[in-house]
């Protein structure tokens, strides 16, 4: 194949072993796809490929891709809206004899267990590290450990009290993705040790909540995606990790912080030896 079909939005090149997609960058580009920039579908990740009429005259070429082939799609578990579905091309439909063809040449080279899951994540999830803000708190992946560090304003008294959290991922069996385009979203990491019934995401210290402009789906969701790929591993290389300098955080975290509880101070919320414990603690992360 070798050849580029251009849609809306996206781009999709053919080649001898996958389907890379390229997605544009603009006003009118989902956030979720500008934030993907390009991803590479091996053809053993695909179930099926359909073309269907669109809106307005236009046509949507779809790959479907296998359950458990990519944890993107896992993690977003038939959450993400159609017009943020990486999968799917958008073509003007004078387009359409030419997508029919791409179509019928990808369903050609579908493997004899395309109609069954995938034992194994064959797409590969965003790069490293991922981080983006709650409403509660700060989460942070950099390959190796999951953290998520309370704001004063948003988390809830019980997460105050198990203090900031580090999951390593030893310790961590999946993830749990609740749109923040719902009422109540939320991201909670499954621990291996968890009770059989998990609290309240706002009262669960494995969990963050996502609120009105916290949280959102091209932020969470491929933070969620990497975690899965870390804790199931992938086919291909190893994933790669941006660290930190153990001991040491990100300064910008700690002066949003500090400004946080100065607030809280300044409105009579936290008293003086509350104030000076917390910001000496805070100082000392650095």
């Amino acid at each position: 194949m070798g050849d580029v079909l251009a849609g809306i939005h996206a781009t999709w090149e053919f080649e001898p072993d996958s389907v890379l997609i390229r997605f544009e960058r603009g006003i009118r580009t989902p956030k979720l796809f500008t934030a993907l920039r390009e991803r590479r579908i091996p053809h053993e990740a695909l179930e099926s490929v359909t073309l269907t009429p669109g809106k307005r005259g236009t046509v949507v070429l779809h790959a479907v891709p296998r359950p458990g082939a990519d944890p993107l799609m896992e993690a977003a578990a038939g959450q993400l809206k159609d017009g943020c579905d990486p999968y799917r091309l958008v073509l003007p439909a004078e387009r359409e004899t030419l997508a029919e063809y791409y179509a019928d040449e990808l369903r050609a080279l579908l493997g004899p267990d395309a109609a069954e899951p995938s034992e194994r994540y064959v797409v590969a999830a965003p790069e490293l590290p991922q981080n983006f803000k709650a409403y509660d708190g700060k989460a942070s992946f950099d390959g190796r450990q999951v953290s998520f560090r309370w704001f004063w304003t948003g988390a809830s008294s019980a997460k105050w009290k198990a203090g900031d959290q580090t999951f390593p991922l030893a310790s961590l069996c999946g993830v749990e993705w609740r749109s923040p385009e719902v009422f109540d979203g939320y991201l909670r990491l499954l621990r291996r040790d968890a009770e059989a019934v998990a609290p309240q995401a706002d009262q669960d210290p494995a969990a963050v909540v996502f609120g009105l402009g916290y949280g959102p789906v091209h932020e969470s969701l491929p933070f969620a995606a990497a975690v899965l790929q870390a804790i199931r591993g992938t086919s291909g290389a190893p994933v790669p990790a941006v660290l930190a300098p153990p001991g040491r955080r990100d300064p910008a975290d700690i002066a949003e912080r500090i400004r946080h509880l100065g607030e809280l101070h300044r409105a009579g919320l936290v008293t003086d030896a509350e104030f000076s414990a917390k910001k000496a603690e805070l100082l000392a992360e650095l």
